[in-house]
Order: C-alpha cells, then structure tokens, then sequence
C-alpha cells in the first residue's frame, strides 16, 4: 500500500482487536541514506499534557482508518531505543528540507513524502514553493541528502519544465497516488524529521 505522510497523520493508533485510541500519529523516522522508515511517532495523553512516543515498524499489523498496532507496550520513548541513537543524532533532514538539483536549481521545501506499507520505503518526496506544490519527485532520482539539501538528479527539472510548457502556465498538481485504507506491512530500517533539538521526539515531528 502506498500512503502520503500528510493522509497519516492524525490517525488514531489503537491495540488490535481494540477500538480504544492509544495515541494519535504525529511523524514518521526515516533513514537519509537509504530511505528506509524505521517507525512512526504518535502523541498519548500525559498526566498533564500530550507526550511523544515511538512506534517500530514492525509492531504495526496493519493500516486502515486507524493504525493498529501489536499491543500498548510497542509504544515507548524513542530515546529507549539504542540501536536508533546514531540515527536520532544525524542532522540531515527530509520534511522542511530544501530541495535542488546537482547544479543548484531550487526547487522547493519538502512538505510530503510518500512510503510503501510493504516495503517501509520512502517512495516520492513533495516539494512546494509558498502555497504552490511543485511536481512530485522519485525517490530514486535522490543523489543525497546533506545537511543543507536534498540533491535530484538534474533531469528532474528538464521534465518538469516540458510539463509546465505543455500546462496552462500554472504549476501542475501533484499526482494522484494511491491513498489506500487496508494493508498489511513488514520493513526495514528507517530518518525524516532530524534536526537536532533538546527534545529529540520532537526533532522528527511534522504537523498538520
């Protein structure tokens, strides 16, 4: 199943055979290097406020109008998780990041990205200038991702300028991709939202 960030966030995260919202999904982890997510962050009811947990992928059972999850006890803070340090501590970042290609050609912050529910793996990454969304961009066409920027493949652009010629002069709207309800997913490893901060749940964020 292929999902975009955005449609995810927000949805309620319940215990299998549960309808009892746990939390509620606020970000996603996903590694720079190779694309691959990690896990999801959700937001749970504190003492006084709203604390962030962490969620590994692979204790999601599946995907629908709610994210259900193996039981309460997979959520936990995400400074728990040893093996995921390195990747808490990298500065490079994909939501909120510029984007330009290898000759330096801005072609906007990336405010969407979407993933497959099977493969754990970032698929597309959505730029947007101001209040416009640019052309949505391939994975695959990702040269790397530093600290500054994300780097596309310089082609990207020739395509983009051929389909805004052929358009009516405005910004193409972003493709329909499938935003499906029901799946089920098993992954790999996975950063997005780094940036370092005190609080490093909140590094990873992204908000409606």
């Amino acid at each position: 199943m292929h999902l975009r960030l955005l449609s995810c966030l927000g949805l309620p995260v319940v215990e299998e055979g549960s309808d009892t919202a746990l939390g509620f999904l606020s970000g996603i982890l996903i590694d720079p290097d190779s694309g691959n997510i990690e896990g999801f962050f959700v937001r749970v009811p504190g003492f006084l406020d709203f604390q962030e947990v962490f969620c590994s992928f692979l204790d999601i059972v599946r995907w629908g109008t709610r994210v259900h999850v193996r039981d309460a006890d997979v959520l936990s803070p995400v400074e728990e998780r040893i093996r995921l340090a390195p990747l808490l501590e990298d500065n490079r970042t994909v939501i909120g990041q510029k984007i330009q290609t290898q000759s330096g050609i801005y072609l906007g912050c990336c405010r969407d990205v979407q993933f497959n529910t099977d493969s754990m793996k970032m698929e597309w990454v959505f730029p947007k200038k101001f209040f416009r969304w640019g052309i949505a961009l391939p994975a695959k066409d990702i040269q790397k991702i530093t600290e500054q920027a994300i780097i596309v493949k310089d082609q990207v652009v020739k395509e983009e300028e051929i389909i805004e010629e052929e358009s009516t002069g405005t910004i193409p709207a972003v493709p329909e991709l499938s935003e499906s309800t029901l799946g089920r997913k098993k992954g790999t490893n996975g950063a997005l939202f780094s940036a370092k901060g005190k609080n490093p749940s909140l590094r990873w964020r992204q908000h409606r």
